[in-house]
């Protein structure tokens, strides 16, 4: 086992053992990732809780629509039947794949919005029993 050198004070701490007992990076750590706008209850709009699924939703409705008129070309005009064959159903699978993740987020969300709810509610309560 090696002894650490001592300090030309004399004293038994080393120098950089003081500096990270002086150092405060832990709680200036904790505090930076925890911002105060998320764990404040300040009540949101709707449309700033739903708004990421309904662009999404809205997204792939265009998308699925925009398939759907171009499958329907493909027998509707012989040329380019094959490019329209082929784009067709890509664009309706991307369209039905953004429709349902928009739908599926929505409960989610939901979801969520309990739980912090809860959340918020147990805190309030274990400061109300734990801080008399």
């Amino acid at each position: 086992m090696e002894i650490p050198p001592k300090s030309p004070d004399g004293s038994e701490k080393s120098p950089q053992s003081k500096e990270l007992i002086t150092s405060n990076t832990g709680s200036t750590l904790c505090m930076s990732s925890r911002s105060e706008s998320v764990w404040t209850s300040a009540s949101r709009s709707k449309w700033d809780i739903y708004h990421k699924p309904v662009i999404v939703m809205s997204v792939g409705a265009a998308v699925f629509l925009f398939g759907m008129v171009i499958t329907s070309l493909s027998c509707f005009l012989p040329e380019n039947k094959d490019v329209y064959k082929m784009c067709g159903p890509a664009f309706l699978s991307l369209g039905l794949m953004l429709l349902v993740c928009g739908l599926v987020w929505i409960p989610i969300i939901r979801k969520k919005q309990k739980q912090r709810q809860k959340s918020q509610f147990l805190q309030s309560l274990k400061s109300f029993f734990f801080n008399r």
